[in-house]
């Protein structure tokens, strides 16, 4: 059987023009030997979860810079409920003041990354969580 790779979509979600991190995540996630789908910039949340539904993904991880993280958020995690995806795990990466943190997780974030986190503590936390098997790698 062939290797199974997880899928993981990365996004900017929100009116943020910076995306240098989500791309550094983007090639250590693909270097790591997952399949890695980058939505680029100003994505709305209805555009990241439709994604995230056409490409099957295991993982979201939304890079937020702009501050908008507590009404981007719960907005997704709507979304992937009505979409009954439940269990595609969300991470968000960026700079998110510390006091908005267990709101986020309540609702339903699986982890928060802020500046400096390690690229191995992001790889290992997504190996550790995911549990259905994505698509099998090609070759």
């Amino acid at each position: 059987m062939a290797d199974l790779k997880i899928r993981v979509l990365v996004a900017k979600p929100g009116l943020d023009g910076h995306d240098r991190g989500a791309k550094v995540i983007a090639r250590a996630l693909r270097d790591a030997g997952m399949e890695v789908i980058y939505t680029g910039l100003r994505q709305t949340p209805e555009m990241v979860v439709n994604a995230a539904l056409q490409e099957d993904v295991q993982v979201i991880g939304l890079s937020i810079l702009s501050g908008a993280h507590n009404a981007i958020v719960p907005r997704v995690m709507d979304l992937l409920k009505q979409n009954k995806m439940e269990d595609v795990i969300v991470l968000v990466g960026g700079i998110i003041p510390d006091q908005d943190v267990e709101g986020l997780k309540k609702a339903g974030v699986a982890a928060i990354f802020q500046p400096g986190t390690a690229m191995d503590d992001i790889v290992q936390f997504i190996r550790t969580h995911v549990k259905t098997p994505g698509v099998p790698a090609a070759g």
